[in-house]
């Protein structure tokens, strides 16, 4: 990656934000390739990477093959989700929902119904009564107050 201009990796950049994919076609990897051919750590394949006398044994190709069946491996072939994919009503959809989150339905009613759900939820707080956490610490101090460690008869 060191060989390649700033313009190439502006290219390069410029492409991977204006089609951001977990699956990218052919054509965005050939593309990518030719402005970036030898970095290892993305979903493209290095396809134009030479290897160097430098590099470890194997071809940087087997090594990306590598990386990605443990990257892979790793979530058990379950598809990468993000706090994205858990938004239903996101403009452009996301590529690939979050596990138990439905498809957004953009029909009037259905827009309707969904804030009026989203509004119906408890809101996240604790059920404690407000007196415990007060006074818990308050007898647990009067406790250390009133213990005596060591007994007086023993002087």
């Amino acid at each position: 990656m060191d060989n390649t201009s700033w313009e190439q990796k502006l290219h390069a950049l410029t492409h991977i934000l204006t089609s951001p994919t977990h699956a990218p076609p052919l054509h965005s990897q050939l593309f990518i390739a030719t402005q970036i051919p030898c970095y290892l750590n993305w979903n493209y394949p290095p396809l134009l990477c030479r290897r160097s006398s430098s590099s470890p044994p194997p071809p940087p190709l087997m090594r990306w093959a590598l990386s990605q069946f443990i990257k892979r491996g790793r979530r058990l072939g379950l598809p990468e989700t993000s706090w994205r994919c858990k938004c239903p009503y996101q403009l452009p959809p996301p590529l690939i929902l979050a596990k138990g989150v439905a498809a957004g339905e953009w029909g009037e009613e259905e827009r309707r119904r969904y804030v009026r759900s989203r509004l119906r939820r408890r809101r996240l707080v604790n059920d404690v009564n407000p007196l415990i956490p007060i006074l818990v610490p308050n007898l647990l101090v009067l406790l250390l107050l009133f213990w005596v460690p060591i007994s007086l008869q023993d002087n």
